[in-house]
C-alpha cells in the first residue's frame, strides 16, 4: 500500500514538473502558430493587406509585452502568463474573424 502511495506521489510530482516547463514554451509556440495562420490567410487571399497589417501589429504588441514581462529576469509569473494568454485568445479570435469575413484581396 505504501509503495502504491509513493508511486502515485512520484507520478504526481513528475506531472507537475512536466506541465510547468511547457507553460513557458506554450506562449512562444502559440505565437508562432498564429503567425503561420496569418501567413496562410494572406497566401490564400482570405486576409487582405490591411487586415494583415492590423493582425501583425497585434502580434507585435503581444511579443513586446512578453519581452517586457521576461525582462525582470525571472521569466513569466502566473499573472503575466494568464494576461499574455488572454491577449493571444483575442488575437486568435481576430485572425479567425478576418479569415472568415468573406473579404478577398
Amino acid at each position: 500500500m505504501r509503495k502504491q502511495i509513493g508511486i502515485a506521489a512520484a507520478v504526481g510530482m513528475l506531472a507537475a514538473l512536466a506541465t510547468a516547463v511547457p507553460a513557458e514554451a506554450r506562449v512562444n509556440q502559440r505565437q508562432n502558430h498564429q503567425q503561420v495562420r496569418i501567413a496562410n490567410g494572406i497566401s490564400k487571399g482570405s486576409i487582405t493587406a490591411r487586415e494583415a497589417v492590423r493582425l501583425e501589429s497585434q502580434q507585435v504588441r503581444i511579443a513586446r509585452y512578453e519581452a517586457r514581462s521576461r525582462a525582470d529576469g525571472g521569466g513569466l509569473n502566473r499573472a503575466e502568463r494568464i494576461r499574455i494568454e488572454a491577449k493571444q485568445d483575442r488575437a486568435s479570435r481576430n485572425i479567425y474573424r478576418q479569415k472568415h469575413d468573406g473579404q478577398v484581396r
